[in-house]
Order: C-alpha cells, then sequence, then structure tokens
C-alpha cells in the first residue's frame, strides 16, 4: 500500500480505501481500479491523495467497523467545514446541532470500544479533521463516565468549537504541534479572533465557559476579559484537554510522523494535568493494546497480544513471535515491555485474528 497524491494518480490504479462523498454515500469501493472520472471526482473532493495498492498486492484486511468509522469521518468533516466556514462568515453555523447530535449516538454511549482510525492531514484540513476527532474522542470519555445527554451535547459542541480561531490564521503555523515563540504569539491571537465568533454560534454560556477554561491552560488565555472562569479544572475541559491531545500527537500529517499510541498514553499516565479517571475513560474506549493486536517488544521481538491486563493496559499477556513463548508484560519487568505498536501503511493498528486463534491457550512463559 502507497499514498499517492491527488495530481499523481494514473488511471488503473487500485482503490486501498474507500471514496464517499459529503453524504456519506459510497462512490468508489475497495480494490476498484481507477477511470479518468474518478480521478476527476476525487480532485473535485479537494483530497490531497489517496491510499493504493502495489499492482500484485492483495487487498489488506479492513473490519466492518473500520469501514464506517472512516465514511462516518469523510461525512463529518465536510459538515464541520460548512459549519466554520459559516461562523467565519458571521453566520449561524448550520449543521452543528445535528452533527452533534450523530457524534453522541453514535460514540456517546459508553457501551462498546471502537478502533479510533487516524487519517491523512494536510494543513488545509487539519482544523475540520482535529476539530471532529477530539469531539469523537469527547463523545467517547463523556459517555464511558455516564456523563448526561444535555452534558455531552456541551462537551461535544465545545470540542466541535475549540479550535477554530486557528482558522484565521496561516494554515501551515495552524497545525504545528511545535511552534516557535512568534508561531505561539500568532496562535495565541488566531484563538482570541475565534473566541468572538462564537457568539454566531448559538451556543450556551457554559458550553462557552468549557472553551475559555480550555483556552487558558492550553494556550495560557484568558478568554473574553470581562467574562468569569472558573478557577478549578472543570470535568469537562478536563476530558477536552485529554482529547485534544491524545488526537493531536497520534494524527498523521504529510510532513510528520505521528507518536505512538503507546507514548502517547504514557504521557497522558505521567502528567498530573490529566485525571487518572479520565485517561482510564479514554482507554477504555478505543482499541490500542487489545487481543489480536500485533506489538513490537523492548528485547527485539515481534509478538501479538493474547490477553487483556485490566490493572494496566501496558502490561498484556504477548506471544513472542521468534521464540515463540508466551510472556506476561506484568512479570518480565524490565527484562521485555513494550516497545510500539506494529500498524500499516494507512496507520491502522496491525491484528492478527488467526493466530490469536491459534495460540490463545498457550502456557505462559515464567
Amino acid at each position: 500500500m502507497i499514498f499517492v497524491t491527488t495530481n499523481d494518480l494514473k488511471k488503473g490504479m487500485r482503490l486501498a480505501k474507500p471514496v464517499y462523498n459529503k453524504n456519506g454515500v459510497l462512490l468508489y469501493g475497495r480494490d476498484t481500479k481507477l477511470t479518468e472520472q474518478g480521478i476527476v471526482s476525487i480532485k473535485n473532493f479537494s483530497l490531497i491523495g489517496i491510499y493504493v495498492l502495489e499492482p500484485a498486492e492483495p487487498l489488506p484486511p479492513m473490519s466492518e467497523d473500520d469501514i464506517e468509522f472512516e465514511r462516518f469521518q469523510t461525512m463529518a468533516v465536510f459538515s464541520i467545514k460548512d459549519d466554520m466556514k459559516a461562523l467565519l462568515a458571521r453566520k449561524v453555523p448550520p449543521n452543528l446541532n445535528r452533527l452533534t447530535d450523530m457524534i453522541i449516538n453514535n460514540y456517546g454511549g459508553g457501551d462498546k470500544k471502537i478502533s479510533f482510525t487516524q487519517n491523512l492531514r494536510s494543513p488545509s484540513d487539519y482544523v475540520y479533521k482535529h476539530s471532529l476527532n477530539v469531539a469523537i474522542l469527547a463523545a467517547l470519555i463523556s459517555g464511558q463516565i455516564k456523563e448526561s445527554l444535555e452534558e455531552q451535547r456541551e462537551i461535544v459542541i465545545a470540542a466541535l468549537l475549540h479550535d477554530i480561531g486557528k482558522l484565521t490564521i496561516r494554515d501551515t503555523i495552524a497545525c504545528k504541534d511545535d511552534p516557535d515563540e512568534e508561531e505561539q504569539d500568532i496562535i495565541k491571537r488566531g484563538i482570541m479572533d475565534g473566541y468572538n465568533l462564537l457568539e454566531y454560534s448559538e451556543i450556551t454560556a457554559s458550553t462557552k465557559r468549557m472553551i475559555t477554561q480550555f483556552q487558558k491552560e492550553v494556550y495560557d488565555l484568558n478568554g473574553n476579559a470581562n467574562e468569569e472562569t472558573d478557577k478549578t479544572l472543570s470535568l469537562a475541559t478536563g476530558i477536552l484537554m485529554i482529547a485534544d491531545e491524545y488526537d493531536k500527537l497520534t494524527a498523521m500529517k504529510i510532513d510528520e510522523s505521528p507518536m505512538s499510541e503507546i507514548a502517547v498514553l504514557k504521557r497522558l499516565m505521567a502528567d498530573e494535568t490529566y485525571s487518572d479517571r479520565l485517561v482510564n475513560a479514554l482507554t477504555d474506549s478505543i482499541n490500542i493494546v487489545v487481543p489480536g493486536v500485533c506489538l513490537e517488544l523492548t528485547n527485539g521481538e515481534k509478538g501479538l497480544v493474547i490477553r487483556e491486563n485490566q490493572d494496566n493496559l501496558l502490561q498484556p499477556v504477548v506471544l513472542g513471535f521468534d521464540k515463540n513463548i508466551v510472556y506476561d508484560l506484568e512479570k518480565t519487568g524490565d527484562a521485555v515491555q513494550i516497545k510500539d505498536i506494529m500498524k500499516t501503511m494507512d496507520n491502522r493498528i496491525i491484528i492478527d485474528k488467526e493466530r490469536l486463534e491459534e495460540y490463545s491457550n498457550k502456557p505462559i512463559h515464567s
């Protein structure tokens, strides 16, 4: 599988991932050969590029949940883009309430884990994709801790709008994770300009306060100088901060490699800014180190998770491929631990269900 920019697409290339329109309708399925008309359609969607299969490459496995998640993301990004353009024009966003309800209905139940797949981002679509994914993660976390529907709606709306000010500045600066001092000042001014746009969004005062507190904590801003802000970090703001940080660090960009989910989790767990309860709610909501996931181990082996550790996500029971023995990482100490998660080219976690079934009852190495 390789990523090909839109301008380099050729007739006959096979799609590795499906392509949808703004309504979520499938236009081109996986393994479809590109036609001249298909290339024109993809260019009209302003896509930076797509994943295609090598000439003799078999179609890689992709679960129905993964396919549905990508379909939803595609449809929702079009929706949030329209909303943000409306706000930039000082108009009421037309899709905000409907999109919020869709996110909560799909991901806010707190009853199942999802595979949180990151799509490739460019500077031009970074804010839209980031805001959407922060909203999805916020719905997952708030659902996991059983927030009320009203509270969930306010948290998700705050997540969708928390970074709109970045659309008022140059996109190459807006998407930077580690801006220099001058760029930080530009970002702060953009965030402040975005705050003033919220008056056109018709959101509640409490949602505005969430955004204000988030901006104060993350960007060292006080938001509206005339508005009182809570000195204590609210639960909702804590959810926004964790969702924002996790998505920001694990996102795939054209010119920058994402941080490993394992490294990000270790970072969140070690930082006292983030509530253990909310970090646990995040890990209980998305598939990271679950049975079937392929890993790299610190002893140099590749391995397969065959059993979760409910007490410590980072210390599961793992089958080492090279020595064909099973390690309980809770008991191996520093000798054998997780180094990283193995992924496909398009940033999906590699799952090996067949080998999991074969080795799930293998004795554990002591």
